[in-house]
């Protein structure tokens, strides 16, 4: 997509869809450099109060153990959104390419793919992601891959019925009558059509997936220490939440505008496919 389209594109969104934009470049914008900008070292103990309030030196606060909130709260923003998008982006690669075959094999095929798929789709994710901890461990990789399978099912179900009706469209019907492979038809003809739908699906993904690997840090399950994303930022901090301090507030309130801003921007994107 060329500057001039995406400006424009920008320009046509809702001013809900320009807020939502605009939390979500923060973000990214945050988690790619944010670390760099870190005011303090992030494990460092660089005030004798703890849950200190906003100061000069410390614009955030400082946490129960003397850290500043900043520092920890801009390398945090990276584990949340760099594990959440990958996750995302393997979670739909995969649910996608698994409701393709389903669309275009064999009957056996769809059936045992979509009754595998409904099986896992029964259990609650949260519970899946818990088994899966248990059974594996908790490492960024191990994290990723299982927030990934966990939500594989629900995009498999929204690609397969977009892929289903698809292959029963009048260009899929001509390019078959071609002689096009399935390889073809699944990439050139039916997937391009699916982008839009893809995409927004794609932004809840992501958001589940945030709001899972914040609960399982908050449960002491997620990024392990000295590492700490949005949610272990929430945990270890949870004792201040008598007093209202900014090292528990703060981090909440960033796993809020992240997740807000990117439902704000998939509700005003245009769900129309490729004409």
């Amino acid at each position: 997509m060329s500057v001039g389209r995406f400006l424009r594109s920008l320009r046509g969104l809702s001013l809900a869809g320009r807020i939502g934009f605009g939390l979500v470049l923060f973000w990214v914008v945050t988690a790619l450099i944010g670390p760099m900008l870190a005011p303090h070292p992030v494990g460092a103990f660089v005030d004798r109060n703890v849950f200190g309030g906003y100061s000069s030196s410390f614009p955030l606060g400082s946490d129960y153990l003397g850290r500043d909130v900043l520092s920890r709260l801009l390398s945090g923003a990276r584990y949340t959104i760099g594990l959440g998008a990958s996750a995302a982006i393997a979670a739909c690669m995969v649910g996608t390419g698994l409701a393709l075959v389903a669309a275009l094999g064999s009957r056996w095929t769809d059936e045992l793919l979509s009754r595998f798929m409904d099986t896992l789709l029964s259990i609650p994710s949260k519970i899946l992601a818990l088994v899966l901890i248990a059974a594996f461990g908790s490492s960024l990789l191990l994290l990723m891959v299982i927030a990934a399978f966990t939500y594989v099912p629900g995009n498999y179900r929204i690609a397969r019925a977009l892929a289903v009706n698809l292959n029963q469209m009048d260009f899929v019907v001509a390019a078959r009558a071609r002689g096009e492979r399935a390889l073809h038809i699944a990439l050139s003809e039916i997937l391009p059509n699916m982008i839009h739908p893809l995409l927004a699906d794609f932004g809840l993904r992501f958001v589940f997936i945030v709001l899972l690997l914040s609960a399982l840090s908050f449960l002491g399950l997620g990024v392990q220490p000295p590492a700490a994303d949005l949610g272990s930022l929430v945990r270890e901090n949870i004792s201040g939440i008598v007093e209202g301090a900014p090292a528990i507030l703060i981090p909440a309130l960033a796993i809020a505008t992240l997740t807000v801003g990117v439902n704000m921007l998939i509700d005003a994107l245009p769900h129309a496919g490729r004409k």
